[in-house]
């Protein structure tokens, strides 16, 4: 089922579309941006979020040439997709890719506070999605794209340095598996199209709330106000705890995935648009404490772990900026001596690369919870 903006199942009474006016491409809200749409402490929210890939400029600012060159049907591409193709303002280079909806304002939220982001659910919008690579970003700038890529995996991006491979979804559910295919290299010889098939797990790749920053912020790197973190973890089931910075909090989202591997290394992930129901809620202390501890940065928790997160420029400050947050987590939540705490997350905690592409680089831990009893 393609869900088009108002159609398909909405699961709440706050539903927030994409388009022009509720939604901005390649800026992230500050401080001075007039939220969309208000809601109280504790409501849910359903949120149209839409993927930047097929809408840009090296792919040709034509999404139902760009989808439909891969048997896409024109009633499979999505309306809001097209609109914002048309209408937004957008300038190649200079704005980010993204396309951000909201400032959501929540009553009540205050700096101080933690933002709770429970996700309820986040359906696949349609039954494909776009990986793309471009030159100067990624892990391996000027390396890859190598120059080698056939037409077909080029399609409108030759000629931008940029290779956008198209991937379907096949399935529904706990069943669903992108499926991408492909011919063998070889020596020139047509060879018997093979294909790769992994499993999704859909999340929003942004989300937060405005820094307390003067004018619009970048869309791409994350931060303290959270933004475009990566976390594969965010599934649903899954929660985000961000601190609050200004009034209302000032809630946004974008980036949609369909799949994403840690450090997400080509540049972006398995990118779809996606449809969001999530929970505000607003934690004051010692609520807070309870819940996370005195956590500084972005804070991720799922039914089987705690995940705290490191962020910098540089991979090894993140690395390190993701150890002082999981000692402090531990130290103000599970009240664990420093020395304890150090050794287990040495013996038994993991570390992973979030991501490395967006300028700001992630690193998280995953803290399982059974590893603690009474906590």
């Amino acid at each position: 089922m393609i869900l088009q903006p108002g159609r398909g199942r909405i699961n709440s009474d706050n539903y927030l579309p994409v388009d022009p006016g509720t939604s901005c491409w390649g800026w992230w809200p500050s401080r001075a941006a007039e939220p969309v749409m208000a809601v109280d402490d504790g409501a849910v929210v359903t949120v149209d979020t839409l993927s930047h890939e097929g809408i840009m400029e090296d792919q040709g600012r034509d999404p139902v040439g760009f989808f439909g060159a891969h048997g896409v049907e024109r009633s499979a591409v999505l309306a809001d997709a097209v609109a914002f193709a048309d209408e937004a303002d957008h300038r190649y280079g200079i704005d980010g890719a993204h396309v951000v909806t909201g400032p959501i304002k929540v009553r009540g939220a205050e700096p101080g506070d933690l933002l709770r982001v429970d996700v309820l659910g986040a359906a696949m919008r349609v039954p494909y999605g776009v990986t793309s690579n471009r030159h100067g970003l990624g892990a391996l700038p000027g390396e890859m794209p190598n120059g080698a890529e056939p037409a077909s995996a080029v399609a409108w991006s030759a000629g931008h340095g940029t290779v956008s491979v198209f991937t379907s979804v096949e399935g529904a559910g706990v069943e669903a598996a992108a499926v991408l295919r492909y011919r063998p290299e070889g020596s020139g010889v047509e060879r018997e199209e093979r294909e790769i098939r992994y499993p999704v797990a859909p999340f929003l790749g942004m989300m937060g709330v405005a820094p307390d920053a003067d004018g619009p912020v970048p869309s791409r790197p994350p931060g303290r106000h959270g933004g475009n973190l990566d976390v594969k973890w965010l599934t649903a089931g899954a929660a985000l705890y961000v601190p609050v910075q200004v009034p209302g909090a000032l809630f946004a989202v974008g980036d949609p995935h369909f799949a994403q591997g840690n450090g997400e290394v080509a540049l972006t992930a398995l990118e779809g648009s996606l449809r969001a129901d999530l929970r505000l809620s607003v934690l004051r202390s010692p609520e807070a404490r309870r819940a996370v501890g005195l956590i500084d940065n972005p804070f991720v928790e799922t039914d089987k772990h705690w995940i705290p997160i490191g962020l910098h420029t540089d991979l090894d400050e993140a690395m390190r900026g993701a150890v002082r947050e999981a000692l402090r987590f531990c130290r103000t939540r599970l009240a664990l001596p420093a020395h304890i705490a150090y050794a287990y997350l040495s013996a038994a905690a993991d570390f992973e690369v979030t991501q490395v592409v967006n300028e700001v680089k992630g690193v998280h831990c995953r803290i399982r919870k059974r590893d603690f009893s009474g906590c």
